[in-house]
């Protein structure tokens, strides 16, 4: 759903895989539901969600945020998304505490299904090595950069692609450029 995605893209901010799917599991093993969450107290959320890192920030931010939800649309239901069109979700989104366009990226994408391609730091990564972007753009605009580069049908697999990509060969300190099937290509390559 797409406040559980929102909450989990807030704990992976700044932190591994691991450590924030753990953060979501302890988050969502500690509490019953969301609006627990957000009535629960600050330093219970963060004790909940110490593993993922940044437990202080990203507790008060998501009670921040579960608490605008609730105040603007009397639910923690976040499926009105769905029905507005792509860029007034963004806006929306982006108008919540601490979020800003990975997370929103994320939310729409996974969770809804929209063509929006979140840049992450796999995406920017790749993205400055082949060239798609230059390495003065910002994390943020190359969110809009990207965003027109992909076709609509092709952006949840080319971001997925790309994340794996960046995981296993493309790697921030030790690319393995021998092992690329972009080698021959890649302005970036180093052997």
């Amino acid at each position: 759903d797409p406040l559980s995605e929102l909450i989990a893209t807030i704990l992976s901010q700044n932190t591994s895989d691991a450590n924030s799917s753990r953060a979501f599991n302890s988050l969502v093993n500690t509490f019953d539901n969301w609006e627990d969450v957000a009535n629960a107290n600050i330093r219970d959320i963060e004790l909940s969600i110490r593993s993922g890192g940044l437990s202080q920030i990203k507790a008060a931010r998501i009670k921040d945020i579960l608490q605008t939800i609730k105040k603007e649309h009397g639910s923690l239901d976040l499926s009105f998304l769905d029905t507005m069109p792509i860029d007034e979700a963004k806006s929306w989104l982006k108008a919540l505490p601490g979020v800003g366009p990975k997370t929103v990226g994320c939310v729409l994408l996974f969770s809804l299904g929209k063509p929006v391609f979140p840049v992450d730091t796999h995406v920017f990564r790749l993205s400055k090595r082949l060239g798609l972007i230059s390495n003065g753009v910002s994390a943020e605009k190359a969110h809009d950069i990207m965003g027109k580069m992909v076709s609509p049908e092709d952006v949840y697999q080319l971001h997925m692609n790309m994340v794996e990509h960046g995981r296993r060969i493309c790697k921030s300190q030790r690319p393995k450029c021998p092992d690329c099937v972009l080698e021959n290509v890649c302005p970036s390559n180093t052997n």
